[in-house]
């Protein structure tokens, strides 16, 4: 049996879909459930939002750079010393 064959991932999407479903509606019933109050809502959303803003701005610093030169798409230049960053440069 070949890896691929095998395993949650390889299930037909409907029968992974209703697997996930039981034991969500599971962990409800038991009460082991994570239940989000309205500010660990807000503060994930906000996290969510600040971590998108921030990889749209360096895709977009990494196509144009700050000198308006065209650099590669989604690489960019990080403030310290490390190797790879000084290889790049």
């Amino acid at each position: 049996m070949a890896k691929e064959d095998r395993g949650f991932a390889s299930m037909d999407r409907a029968k992974q879909r209703e697997i996930a479903s039981k034991r969500g509606k599971a962990a409800h019933q038991k009460g082991t459930a994570h239940e989000w109050t309205s500010d660990e809502a807000r503060e994930a959303g906000r996290k969510g939002g600040m971590a998108s803003h921030r990889r749209r701005k360096e895709m977009q610093e990494g196509q144009t750079g700050a000198a308006g030169e065209t650099g590669s798409p989604g690489v960019t230049e990080r403030a310290g010393g490390d190797e790879q960053s000084e290889n790049m440069r």
